[in-house]
């Protein structure tokens, strides 16, 4: 199965990164509008074809100063964030995967799973890795910052599902770069490194009874809840206060936490995975269908069809506070203009530049859309599809 990529823009604050993100799908439906085929194409924003197994990232890179320090406990640290914030940030599937790694020996027989948190997790075989495929990883190691090495890291992340909901990217992005604000200024927890991040990832994705204990390298074990708590107790110690954009995020993450252990209902339209458990248990009931039924997987993907008249995730509402922050958040202007604070501006000015100066139709036949399209996925491939958001 094909798919089309789309990078955001470097962004220094988190709504608008989560407005940028949303610009991506609004291009892509009003091509489809454009061109009359609305009615027959569909673009599905999701991670996996249940059909052949293939998985689609969803990439996230964070500038980082270039003296933080990524020592074997730091990394391992961040490990075990990154393997338990899928308790809000997951997308939800059906069913598993068996993927294919450099291991010669054959799948081991796996018990029947109806559903999981992450659409990711089952094919993340390594913690971290240079390559991004085949033996795809938690953390990329490329040291890529595209910028002044001498002064920043590109930290590249794997392990991210697609979100539907906006208010679910804001807190993985959100959340990811309190983390790293953290790290770089020497405050992450301590004792608290996974035993095996990859294989803490599968556990607590696959968990159908919401435990989601995972053993720590000290030969204690602890709850993935318990380990968000203890990384958002620290965030709002050391990060409160330095802006409006970080005491909402610390707020709401306190909220999420609560509720997963509470109250599901209130994250419904949120959480995209406790959202879609919530549409699919209500049609396995109404329809009688056992959870290995394949009509499952259709609502699966259609959960993730980005044209709101027909996507699943849009025929949801959510509660109030969840509601205004995916309404407040889209923003028209976002699939033309670029932020002025980084250097996206800079790059949309050559774009309109080239606009104007190649003439309407080359030698070749290309119309100029199709060339200034090519023009505008180069540079966008030649840098990183996001800044560290710091909430300032």
């Amino acid at each position: 199965m094909g798919h089309i990529e789309y990078a955001s823009p470097e962004c220094l604050h988190l709504h608008d990164l989560v407005a940028y993100e949303l610009a991506g799908d609004d291009l892509l439906q009003s091509s489809l509008i454009a061109l009359g085929a609305q009615d027959r194409v569909s673009f599905i924003k999701n991670n996996v074809d249940h059909h052949t197994g293939a998985t689609f990232g969803c990439h996230e890179n964070y500038l980082m100063k270039r003296e933080a320090q990524f020592t074997p406990p730091i990394l391992g640290t961040l490990l075990t964030f990154l393997a338990t914030r899928q308790i809000f940030t997951g997308a939800g599937r059906v069913g598993q995967s068996n993927p294919l790694a450099f291991d010669f020996e054959p799948p081991q027989p796996e018990t029947q799973v109806n559903f999981q948190l992450s659409q990711r997790a089952d094919h993340i075989v390594n913690d971290i890795y240079q390559w991004v495929q085949f033996n795809r990883a938690i953390i990329n190691a490329r040291d890529e910052p595209l910028a002044d090495y001498r002064k920043y890291r590109r930290l590249h992340l794997l392990i991210g599902d697609s979100n539907m909901s906006p208010y679910a990217t804001a807190l993985k992005i959100g959340t990811t770069a309190c983390v790293l604000s953290l790290l770089e200024d020497g405050r992450l927890p301590r004792n608290l490194v996974l035993a095996d991040a990859v294989q803490s990832t599968r556990d607590i994705s696959r968990d159908l009874t919401q435990q989601w204990i995972v053993h720590l390298e000290n030969g204690k074990t602890i709850g993935a809840l318990d380990v968000q708590w203890e990384f958002h107790h620290l965030a709002q110690k050391y990060l409160r206060n330095s802006s409006a954009e970080t005491n909402w995020l610390l707020e709401n993450w306190g909220f999420v936490l609560e509720a997963i252990a509470n109250n599901h209902q209130a994250l419904i339209g949120g959480v995209d995975w406790i959202t879609k458990k919530w549409l699919l248990e209500a049609f396995v009931e109404s329809e009688g269908l056992s959870w290995d039924d394949p009509w499952l997987q259709s609502v699966d993907l259609e959960y993730h069809n980005i044209d709101p008249l027909r996507g699943l995730f849009f025929a949801v509402t959510p509660g109030k506070r969840i509601a205004e922050w995916n309404s407040n958040v889209r923003r028209s202007s976002a699939t033309h203009v670029p932020p002025a604070n980084t250097r996206a501006s800079g790059r949309a000015r050559a774009v309109a530049f080239f606009r104007i100066a190649i003439p309407p139709m080359l030698s070749t036949g290309i119309p100029l859309p199709a060339i200034t399209a090519i023009f505008s996925l180069w540079v966008t491939r030649s840098r990183p599809t996001m800044r560290k958001w710091n909430g300032s």
